[in-house]
């Protein structure tokens, strides 16, 4: 862990000279900065978010009219995986706020292209290690899964929960699934909005976020607690709610970077 030295962290591990040690409650403020942002830029941001909704609930409802619907709850758990990626957008309209320019799609777009190899390379690692998760669960499933239980939605729920291999699914699910989670949230937590806001290379990104978490652990639980409900709030209502929730996590997103990361 970092040292503190009159309010600065002293390093003691790789790139933690670019770390700011934080509050527990500083997430707070970085979830009221965001709202702020997507108040200034409504039509904008909503109009973004409203791709991300459309998308997911099209994949939703085609997977649930094909005989993989069980693979459902790996493809909705996976997307805070990838949402990193997806909030990239959202963290260039807040970067044009702060620098007093109207956010645009356009404008986002050139932000984006400024740095877009490395972002691009980003995105593949987070794409990759979404579809390892699917992967697993596929293997979980038929390791795992009650052996006789028929694909029907309800004799499905049904072996899951009260069945003993159906439990020794759901474990094994959690399980995995929050490594996953903790390895997507501290690699993306500060990555892209560091390759949105200089010439930085992606594993140089990834390594500073790595860095960033395990210095402020606490907030960090904070704020993935913050980001994992945000989220899940606005798929519950059929994706329609992260027309909302997905631009108020990006735009809070590049608050908790300007915090944490020094310039």
């Amino acid at each position: 862990m970092s040292i503190i030295h009159g309010g600065a962290a002293t390093p003691s591990y790789r790139h933690s000279d670019r770390v700011r040690l934080v509050d527990s409650d500083a997430p707070l403020g970085w979830l009221e900065a965001g709202w702020r942002d997507f108040l200034a830029s409504p039509a904008t941001s909503a109009g973004f978010g409203l791709v991300f909704a459309v998308v997911g609930l099209a994949l939703t409802v085609a997977l649930w009219r094909t005989p993989f619907d069980y693979m459902l709850l790996p493809l909705v758990s996976g997307f805070m995986l990838i949402g990193p990626v997806a909030t990239a957008g959202f963290q260039a309209m807040s970067r044009d706020l702060e620098n007093g320019r109207r956010p645009s799609l356009g404008s986002a777009f050139s932000t984006l292209r400024a740095n877009a190899g490395p972002i691009f390379w980003a995105a593949l690692a987070f794409l990759f290690l979404f579809l390892i998760w699917l992967r697993i669960s596929e293997l979980l499933f038929a390791l795992t899964f009650p052996a006789g239980a028929a694909l029907e939605r309800h004799e499905m729920l049904r072996a899951a929960f009260l069945t003993i291999g159906g439990l020794e699914f759901l474990a094994l699910f959690a399980l995995v699934g929050l490594v996953f989670a903790v390895v997507a949230f501290a690699g993306g937590a500060f990555a892209l909005s560091m390759l949105v806001d200089r010439p930085v290379g992606a594993a140089e990104a990834i390594v500073a976020s790595f860095a960033a978490v395990w210095a402020n652990p606490r907030a960090m639980a904070v704020w993935a607690a913050f980001l994992v409900a945000l989220t899940a709030a606005g798929m519950a209502v059929a994706f329609v709610g992260l027309v909302v929730a997905l631009p108020v996590a990006g735009h809070a997103s590049w608050r908790a970077y300007r915090a944490v990361i020094r310039p």
